[in-house]
């Protein structure tokens, strides 16, 4: 239960998010990003995501609460405030406090053991489908949500910092629909690749069950009303970016939040090194089913691309962000996009997580860039960056050099 001295810690940093949020740089933020999702960019967006490198900007050793669930609260207080004072990009921060709604996630029947040497580690599995017959193993997961302790968390958040913050229920309940990451824990990545040749039926077989299962989970949220609109300033959307819309939620919305209310993220990453029939095959055509649920769709991660433009432009309706990795042909990517979807550009964050940043490259491939993308609705997202090198400063320069460049050459 929150201390006294919880209490008054949550309560200062509460009060220092407000007066940020109530800042006139925050209502220019969010206006911008409406047009820029909207595709009427007045000019190109700039993200930097810590991600990883929070270990280092933010360790949980500075950390004051005693509380467990305080100092979750804590910890998000905490990184909203770093960005304003660090990051000068266009990260957007409204007076709100997010508490996620409480879930337990059976197994698929055949439970994936995993080995980690830490948290954003190398990892190591023995994938538990070695045989045909173990597909016949496989089910849908079990999801329930537990509203009552959902609830409890709400009311003590609400009570802690509900005069100073708006304490709404609001959790990333799944990050993506892309379903290929779970096939290979199920299967392993260079089994995968021969069953493309050796048994496609196998595959397929697979695929519909983790598909379906999908649509499970997201018919359950919804059933469930646990599903929080992700259309505001602080929303994450896609791979990197920010959720402020005014198309969403969709019309006739009620209260209730519905899949077509919602952004939505593809992408494939293990399937990085197959070609455009294979990839549509055995991700895209299993994935439209989840995806064309939602309102709009961004689609992509850390996988170039090039050769799967035409086919994500072509199957997906509600398409609008499209992520531009750092190994994608920047220039495809600006002849296939340009007019039709948000170009998502992710620099490669060894650029500032190596031993030494690279900020003549940070400079030279971002004017490069821009000029490929030129009539592009563009955004420049850091991401990935897992550390910093314990040199906090990097964020700030990074940030300031990128929205420079930015004003310089738009």
């Amino acid at each position: 239960m929150p201390t006294a001295h919880d209490r008054e810690i949550l309560r200062t940093l509460a009060k220092r998010v407000a007066e940020i949020a109530a800042l006139p740089v925050q209502q220019e933020r969010i206006a911008l990003w409406k047009a820029h999702n909207a595709m009427r960019s007045r000019r190109p967006m700039v993200l930097f995501f810590p991600e990883g490198a929070w270990r280092e900007l933010l360790p949980d050793s500075e950390l004051q609460c005693e509380d467990k669930f305080c100092r979750r609260l804590e910890h998000g207080l905490r990184q909203r405030i770093y960005q304003h004072e660090h990051n000068h990009g266009d990260h957007p921060i409204e007076a709100t406090l997010h508490v996620a709604p409480v879930r337990r996630i059976g197994d698929y029947g055949l439970p994936i053991v995993e080995q980690r040497t830490e948290a954003l580690g190398a990892a190591h599995w023995d994938p538990p489908i070695k045989r045909p017959e173990d597909v016949r193993k496989l089910h849908i997961r079990r999801i329930e949500v537990d509203h009552d302790e959902t609830a409890r968390q709400l009311a003590m958040a609400g009570e802690l910092v509900g005069d100073l913050l708006k304490v709404r229920m609001r959790g990333s309940l799944r990050w993506s629909s892309g379903l290929t990451w779970t096939l290979i824990e199920l299967r392993g990545l260079d089994q995968m690749m021969l069953d493309m040749y050796d048994d496609p039926p196998l595959l397929h077989e697979i695929m519909t069950v983790l598909r379906d299962d999908a649509l499970n989970e997201w018919e359950t949220y919804e059933r469930e009303g646990v599903l929080s609109l992700n259309n505001g300033p602080e929303d994450y959307v896609g791979s990197g970016g920010v959720g402020a819309i005014e198309e969403l939620p969709a019309d006739g919305f009620d209260g209730k939040v519905r899949l077509r209310d919602l952004w939505a993220l593809g992408e494939s990453q293990e399937l990085v090194g197959v070609g455009p029939e294979m990839f549509y095959e055995f991700a895209l055509q299993y994935q439209l089913p989840i995806l064309n649920r939602f309102g709009l769709v961004c689609y992509g991660c850390c996988e170039p691309l090039d050769q799967k433009f035409d086919l994500i432009l072509k199957h997906i309706p509600r398409l609008r962000r499209v992520s531009v990795s750092p190994w994608c042909n920047r220039k495809i990517a600006a002849e296939k996009l340009r007019g039709r979807c948000i170009y998502s550009w992710k620099p490669n964050p060894v650029l500032v997580s190596g031993p030494t940043a690279n900020w003549d490259e940070v400079e030279r491939g971002t004017r490069e860039t821009l000029r490929m993308a030129r009539g592009c609705c563009v955004e420049i997202i850091m991401k990935d960056t897992h550390t910093l090198a314990h040199d906090p400063s990097r964020l700030d320069r990074w940030t300031e050099t990128v929205s420079r460049i930015v004003r310089e050459e738009s």
